[in-house]
């Protein structure tokens, strides 16, 4: 297989507190692929060191073996099923699942929708790999932009806030399933993250969340005016 940047990006692993990447005998990096793990200082294994021989556990103590009802937390630190952070994981797969529905719905939503999974993707990745999120636009409006835009509609798109309805269609019923997702991973996310002071770790996976809440409510409200989604 030949790695591309995008597929390295994708395809990194968290060994000990740093970023890894494992690349097996036969595969091939591009030059740029090359290049953003040199700049990175990202080093490259032989995916046969993939392999985790012991396993660790958040409050201590070490496993032979993975047991059924544990999973990674990251790297080789296991954590049962039910922790938060793998909780919160969970509601973004769901949440990709119901966005990929969307575009399914309407191929105009393919590129806007698009944008959104993307920046899913992105909190996934950098949730594991316990790195900061930082993202400048989505659907070409600012963080700022999209909170004025889904706060006063009228001035926008010359459409008031509406309680969507079966009258307004599978495509629209498609859109409000998927933002209803955002809140609920949204909400994961603020449990997964709550320090014991009452604090939120990851402030910047929660901002992301309530920004692509706002995004997806703007397509509703185009939808709902008959502009284009995109």
């Amino acid at each position: 297989m030949l790695y591309d940047e995008a597929a390295v990006r994708e395809n990194l692993r968290n060994r000990d507190g740093k970023r890894v990447f494992f690349l097996r005998k036969g595969d091939q990096l591009t030059s740029s692929a090359r290049d953003y793990l040199t700049r990175e200082r990202i080093p490259i294994l032989p995916a046969e060191q993939a392999a985790v021989k012991r396993y660790r556990l958040p409050g201590g103590g070490y496993l032979e073996e993975k047991p059924a009802h544990m999973t990674h937390l990251h790297g080789d630190v296991l954590v049962p099923k039910d922790h938060p952070r793998i909780r919160f994981r969970g509601k973004l797969e769901a949440l990709e699942a119901e966005l990929i529905q969307c575009q399914l719905a309407d191929p105009a939503l393919l590129e806007p929708v698009g944008q959104i999974l993307d920046l899913a993707r992105k909190i996934l990745r950098c949730e594991v790999l316990e790195e900061p999120l930082a993202f400048d636009k989505l659907c070409g409006l600012t963080p700022q932009e999209l909170r004025r835009h889904s706060h006063f509609p009228q001035d926008y798109y010359g459409q008031p806030h509406f309680m969507p309805s079966a009258a307004d269609g599978p495509v629209m019923a498609r859109l409000n399933r998927a933002r209803c997702a955002v809140r609920e991973t949204e909400l994961a996310a603020a449990a997964a993250f709550r320090r014991e002071d009452g604090t939120c770790g990851r402030e910047d996976i929660l901002r992301a969340l309530n920004r692509m809440s706002s995004m997806l409510y703007i397509l509703m409200i185009r939808q709902k005016s008959g502009g284009n989604p995109s």
